[in-house]
């Protein structure tokens, strides 16, 4: 499991409109000044808001989040603007979910098989058909 690396995710504010790609390609070169030689790919969540937008330099993404102090804007076409929040691209904590784990696997078990890919900080046993959770903390980038 790896880092995003020259990442910057954009959140988009989610009661505003619904973005098209077009309109996600549009800003990206039009508001962002981004040339398409600066751009190694461009990824969409949909259902999170959010764009994911992979740097070919870790240079151009730090100047962008240093000369936007990481908040920005996007115009819709009926001139409504959403506020987009910009990021270095990371882990961050995450919730796992592991199903079908016997009820009597001792937390510590648990702890040492997925530590060797990130400190565990929770295991949270689940009963019945409810997978158990597991949080694990990784360094930001």
């Amino acid at each position: 499991m790896s880092e995003r690396q020259n990442t910057l995710v954009c959140t988009f504010d989610p009661q505003s409109p619904r973005i098209t790609a077009y309109d996600i390609h549009e800003w990206i070169y039009d508001t962002m000044c981004l040339q398409e030689n600066e751009v190694a790919m461009v990824q969409v969540n949909g259902p999170r808001r959010q764009v994911y937008i992979k740097f070919r330099e870790y240079k151009k993404m730090r100047e962008i989040l240093m000369a936007t102090n990481g908040h920005g804007e996007l115009r819709h076409t009926n001139g409504e603007i959403s506020k987009v929040r910009r990021e270095a691209a990371g882990l961050g904590i995450r919730r796992v979910r592991i199903a079908n784990l016997p009820t009597d696997v001792p937390d510590r078990v648990i702890r040492m098989g997925l530590g060797t890919y990130r400190e565990v900080k929770e295991v949270q046993a689940k009963t019945g058909h409810v997978p158990t959770d597991i949080q694990w903390l990784t360094a930001s980038e």
